[in-house]
């Protein structure tokens, strides 16, 4: 027999949805909360913010199609040169390199935040070697948080007597030096190819320019000048 009682309906939940702004307040009070409770943690939270930061900008650096979650290790190597992480003393280029081999995996070329994070914990036993293990880390957590990799610029050309020498005009010999004027302006092509001087005077004649009546090919039929 079907039955037919009545079904008690269930009670409408007459909580209003909350809005985006509402849940954002209550995170950050939740967030408040803890930090409260234990302000050692919220501040190591904002410490990894600053070393997630510095991780995404080396491991985007020079390649467009990197997401910032893996870096390779030229990324590597140059946050560890540019961070002061290697100071050539306790912490070299090959310990780097080493350290970048041992914590990636076997068949892989990058390494994940977390592996990161291992690795600088491994450099910082040599980096910090006098200090305790947890100090350490944070010391070299330091060196790396909020940097970002240093972009080259334009080479400058270092001044030594040797380059001076070399660049010399007034000290050129021999055909070198017929490819300047006294003012070290370069002749061009006159400084290269012997050019045919067709204008009818001797070399080096400073009157050449000069313009005689009766002038022809070079040669004057006039003794008089204008």
């Amino acid at each position: 027999m079907a039955d037919n009682r009545a079904k008690t309906p269930k009670a409408a939940n007459k909580t209003p949805p909350k809005s985006p702004g509402d849940l954002g307040r209550d995170k950050e009070a939740k967030r408040l909360s803890l930090e409260s409770d234990n302000p050692s943690e919220g501040a190591a939270a904002a410490e990894l913010s600053d070393l997630e930061e510095a991780f995404r900008k080396f491991a985007i650096h020079g390649d467009t199609r990197a997401t910032g979650k893996e870096m390779h290790g030229k990324n590597w190597s140059k946050l560890c040169k540019d961070c002061h992480v290697i100071d050539g003393k306790n912490v070299t280029t090959t310990d780097v390199d080493i350290v970048f081999s041992k914590i990636k995996g076997k068949s892989c070329r990058t390494i994940t935040f977390d592996q990161f994070k291992e690795a600088l914990e491994e450099l910082s036993k040599k980096r910090f070697k006098e200090k305790a293990a947890e100090e350490a880390v944070r010391e070299m957590h330091r060196l790396i948080e909020g940097k970002a990799p240093i972009i080259s610029g334009v080479t400058k050309a270092v001044s030594s007597p040797t380059v001076s020498r070399l660049t010399d005009t007034s000290r050129f010999t021999g055909s070198h030096k017929e490819r300047f004027d006294p003012t070290g302006k370069g002749k061009g092509k006159a400084g290269r190819v012997d050019l045919v001087d067709d204008s009818g005077y001797v070399p080096g004649y400073k009157h050449a320019d000069r313009h005689y009546p009766g002038e022809v090919n070079g040669r004057v039929y006039s003794r008089y000048k204008v």
